[in-house]
């Protein structure tokens, strides 16, 4: 392994290591302008979304004919993690999530198999069943959105101009998927007299079936003229509400017009299903996506281009604002992870130059560059981009990556000063250190394992760390082998005098201090166990964290009424809260949503369940600052003028969306069981004054009115059932007659009873049935009613009705110290309930353990990793011993650092830990390594642990600070600022307590006697 020199070939071929170098500089800059930037990673939402109706059936019908069907037929796929489901009257919605450990690339391979496992069960369906639809790109992000509202114009010729700028933008090479939202389907309603059609004699199905035929699209032949084809066309199809009220219907030998018996109007959808707003005016929105892969910058500038030609050309009274902007969030992102990069380069070189001089700080402020510029070859090759998580994780590695090339020029310069020249100096890094930092530097990799290997979503959102940090530091290795001995050579001076003729004073302490260490070495060990007991002891008063909440200035405000809410009801109540947004300075702008959720304008959204009960607003704030002024002024509106709905202000999250962050769920047999358990456990919460908003996720029934069918009266008559259902559907919400085909849409032409009958429930008395013979007959004639409830929905999870018991934090505290403090209590109101009766922690806290779990499968091949490398480069036990033993040492002061300044410990800080067993075990082999070669070089036991604790105290305690101090930049993000803390903490303490425990223990375990006096 000695034979070769990498460092000696290198001087033998300067001209060709310069041209790599130079090469390296230039490909690395080519490359840093071509990697991508995006504000968060890409992270796989293993989430599909199976809807299935059957139209007219109860929720009880729904529930057992499709619900339970879909979710027993899911319970073979072997990837499920779980199902949640969400079943309405005639209507089901069921999530399919897969188990965390499912590896991205191969989540469409599982949703493929989900789409022929539902059609295996298509024929077990009853025959009313109207199918599928299936959303397997639940994850689509639309990062630029853009809002148009219009005076003067109607929601149609609105739609229309959108629309051709929808045509436009997806022209665009690296427009992904485009979309219109809030769109108004147009309607064209027949408001039919009861009255008026048995006066005249008409059946208003002989009428609905008139219209359909008329409307039809069928082929009427092709005539073979001789050389020629001619086509066949019969006209007469409707293309104008006015034309379909000009029909004159035939009943015997009298004609009327379908005026004469119905009004005819062309309207809008009525109810909505949503509605899209800005500022509170009604509008349509243009939601767009950007083609993977593309750099979002660079879409950014077309796109702007694109829409600021539009916005010049768009007619008065059209208005265009934009109302998400990725690319300028990213841009802003990326700016501040880049301001904060150099001034972690600029942090290195200060500690570089005042440490070793000008000309040594010179030699390893160049490896830095060279180390990133290589770094960022590779992340293009790979396709990495420039995001949160990568540029943290290049602040993270430039601390580390220079330890090699400090050490490097350290040992060189220490031969100089012994007399060697340049290049025998400079090729003695190769033969004494190279392999010692190799196995450093690999080990300190080993580290960040957990993360690589990870599978859970948020191991997939921070994967891009190990990458970024594995490929620097193994760069950085040879950047301190191969071309730091050509720098140091360069611009060192051959009589460089480094060190001070004898000890300053704070050497002369450490001699002291290390001597007594050494001399009273049990003593030392005892106190060092003592110190890393109270440390573990410590932690139970380090709060638990998962993801911290976004630093963007959004605020999302979450409106969810009573499940039997109107849509009317909902954006009554969105009016309101709206009206105080309105004239705030805090507020620059703001979007509504009615009846369903916020596009999925960042990732990390929780997108809920669409349903006219609920809504979400969603305001731009100028800073943190009014973002947080406007949080405690809606919370404060909520709570005073908001009883009964439920309203959650938020900001957006980073990594995996949780929601609420305090959250049980409670499973049982039975929806009753399940709502009256989740009611209890809702009021054991209520005791602790430090949350907020409980509420449940589903609870209330709705009215309902059942019609008593007198079947043998009804039986005589001719009427069936399906005859006064459909009836009655007509009546309420409009039976459809036909489409009118208006240039690229289809108009739903539909029949309904008028206004008035459409909005009392005495309507069902008085609707008459028109029979095929005879006189109409009065509905009241055939039914009774009688009044009850029922669930409007009824949620489930893994095939069981779930009631999710959700609450907000009044303080500051974390959701796992509550989720603590409440664990007796509702333990304590568990044992009062059924056996199959189940309360299970979720939110925040379940999905930190599921995060955490993959991570505590991975450590111990991130161990034997490192206790392979380790033995490979000590070859022997005891020596490995001393090595491993001062992994654990970091806790000491990541408990100092995290318990004073009320740091929380995150999934990312939790990394960070973990990485520190690398970076200590590091300096514990390049420390041991040296005593191990003095031992060889004739030392005694005594004096090769001195010589070399005394020789190395220095180039370590040089990268532990470079490490620590290079993290400061990032110490102030809301992300990275609980792994910064507890790194910094960790690296300072756990390298100072082993620069004095490695030699005592070391003194300890090879029983090494002090010298005789």
């Amino acid at each position: 392994m000695t034979k070769f020199n990498l460092s000696d070939w290198a001087l033998k071929h300067r001209s060709f290591v310069w041209f790599l170098l130079i090469v390296s500089m230039i490909a690395g800059t080519i490359s840093y302008l071509n990697l991508g930037r995006e504000e968060d990673p890409d992270f796989t939402i293993k989430t599909m979304i199976i809807g299935a109706a059957l139209p007219g059936a109860t929720i009880d019908e729904t529930l057992k004919q499709v619900t339970t069907r879909i979710e027993t037929k899911l319970e073979e796929l072997d990837e499920l993690d779980f199902t949640r489901s969400v079943t309405m009257p005639g209507q089901a919605v069921v999530y399919v999530e897969l188990d965390p450990t499912i590896r991205g690339p191969a989540v469409p391979e599982v949703w493929k198999r989900v789409r022929e496992m539902m059609g295996d069960i298509r024929p077990d369906f009853p025959q009313e069943f109207a199918g599928f639809q299936f959303n397997d790109n639940f994850g689509d992000v639309f990062g630029n959105i853009y809002a148009f509202t219009s005076d003067g114009f109607t929601p149609r010729e609105l739609r229309d101009r959108v629309e051709a700028i929808r045509r436009q933008v997806a022209a665009l090479d690296a427009a992904g998927k485009t979309e219109l939202l809030g769109v108004q389907d147009e309607q064209i309603f027949l408001e039919f007299s009861v009255a008026r059609l048995a006066a005249l004699g008409l059946n208003q199905a002989q009428v609905i079936a008139t219209l359909a035929q008329q409307n039809a699209i069928a082929p009427s032949g092709v005539i073979q003229a001789g050389p020629e084809r001619i086509l066949v066309r019969v006209g007469g199809q409707f293309d104008t509400a006015e034309a379909i009220e000009a029909v004159n219907l035939r009943v015997g030998q009298r004609f009327f017009n379908l005026g004469d018996v119905a009004t005819v109007t062309r309207g809008y959808r009525d109810p909505p299903s949503s509605l899209f707003r800005y500022n509170g005016q009604p509008a349509i929105g243009l939601q767009i996506g950007m083609r993977q892969g593309d750099n979002i910058l660079d879409f950014g500038a077309e796109l702007e281009a694109l829409m600021t030609r539009i916005a010049a050309d768009l007619p008065i009274g059209i208005e265009m604002a934009k109302i998400a902007d990725q690319p300028h969030v990213v841009e802003e992102a990326v700016g501040h992870f880049v301001t904060a990069l150099a001034e972690a380069v600029a942090i290195v070189l200060v500690v570089s130059f005042i440490s070793l001089g000008l000309r040594a700080g010179l030699v390893v402020t160049l490896t830095i560059p060279l180390c990133l510029a290589i770094t960022f070859v590779i992340l293009d090759l790979y396709g990495i981009t420039l995001q949160r998580i990568s540029l943290g994780a290049l602040i993270i590695a430039l601390g580390l990556l220079v330890d090699d090339a400090m050490i490097a020029i350290e040992t060189m310069i220490s031969r100089l000063e012994i007399g060697e020249s340049l290049t025998d100096a400079a090729s003695y890094a190769w033969t004494s250190i190279a392999f010692p930092m190799l196995t450093g530097t690999l080990v300190t990799v080993a580290g960040f394992i957990p993360i690589g290997l990870n599978s859970s979503a948020a191991g997939e959102f921070t994967f891009s760390l190990f990458v970024v940090i594995a490929v620097s530091l193994v760069v950085s290795w040879i950047v301190a082998v191969l071309f730091a001995p050509l720098l140091g050579v360069t611009f060192l001076r051959a009589d460089m005098g480094h060190h001070a003729k004898g000890p300053g004073r704070l050497r002369r302490g450490f001699h002291r201090l290390l001597r007594g260490a050494m001399r009273w070495k049990w003593l030392t060990i005892a106190v060092t166990l003592a110190i890393f007991a109270t440390s573990v002891w410590g932690m139970r008063f380090v709060e638990q964290q998962f993801f911290p909440t976004s630093d963007r200035t959004e605020v999302l405000v979450d409106i969810t009424g009573r499940q039997n809410a109107s849509i009317a009801r909902t954006r009554a109540d969105m009016d309101r809260l709206e009206a105080s947004l309105s004239g705030n300075d805090d507020v620059l702008f703001w979007t509504s949503y009615v009846g369903s959720g916020a596009p999925r304008f960042v990732l990390s959204m929780d997108v809920p369940t669409a349903g006219p009960h609920m809504g979400q607003i969603v305001i731009q704030t100028p800073d943190l600052a009014a973002r947080d002024r406007v949080k405690a002024e809606l919370n404060r509106l909520a709570a005073e003028e908001f009883a009964g709905t439920d309203i959650y202000v938020k900001n957006l999250e980073i990594g995996p969306p949780v929601g609420k962050p305090v959250q049980y769920r409670v499973t049982a047999p039975d929806a009753d069981a399940a709502r009256d358990a989740a009611r209890g456990l809702a009021s054991v919460l209520a005791t602790e004054p430090r949350l907020r908003d409980i509420a449940l996720d589903w609870n209330e029934p709705a009215r309902m009115v059942r019609l008593v069918v007198d079947q043998d009266q009804a039986r005589r008559l001719g009427v069936t059932n399906g005859d006064i259902a459909q009836a009655l559907s007509a009546l309420f919400s409009g039976a459809g007659v036909t489409q009118l085909r208006d240039d690229i849409f289809l108009i739903d032409v539909v029949a309904r009873g008028a206004a008035t009958d459409r909005q009392s429930l005495a309507s069902i008395r008085n609707l008459q049935l028109n029979l095929t013979e005879g006189p109409n007959v009065p509905l009241s004639a055939l039914v009774t009613l009688e009044y009850g409830s029922e669930q409007p929905l009824i949620l489930q999870r893994n095939g069981l009705p779930t009631v999710t018991v959700k609450a907000a934090i009044a303080t500051l505290d974390q959701p796992a110290t509550l989720v603590t403090a409440l664990a007796a209590r509702v333990a304590e109101y568990q044992a009062t309930l059924p056996a199959e009766v189940r309360v299970e922690v979720g939110g925040s806290v379940e999905s930190s353990a599921d995060s955490q779990a993959p991570i505590a499968a991975v450590v111990p091949v991130m161990l034997l990793i490192m206790a392979v490398l380790v033995m490979a480069q000590m070859q022997g036990f005891r020596v490995a011993l001393v090595v491993f033993a001062a992994a654990p040492l970091g806790l000491i002061g990541v408990v100092a650092v995290l318990v004073p300044f009320g740091v929380p410990l995150g999934f990312v800080a939790i990394l960070g830990i973990l990485a520190l067993i690398g970076i200590l075990i590091r300096n514990s082999v390049i420390l041991v390594h040296e005593i191990q070669e003095l031992l060889h070089k004739g030392r005694t036991q005594w004096q090769a642990v001195f010589e070399a604790s005394d020789s190395r105290a220095r180039p370590i305690l040089l990268t532990a600070a470079a490490a620590s101090l290079a993290l400061i930049p990032i110490s102030r993000q809301v992300f990275w600022g609980p792994m910064a803390f507890a790194m910094m903490g960790g690296i300072v303490a756990g390298t100072l307590i082993t620069l004095v425990f490695v030699p005592a223990l070391y003194c300890a375990v090879f029983r090494v006697r002090p010298p005789k006096a």
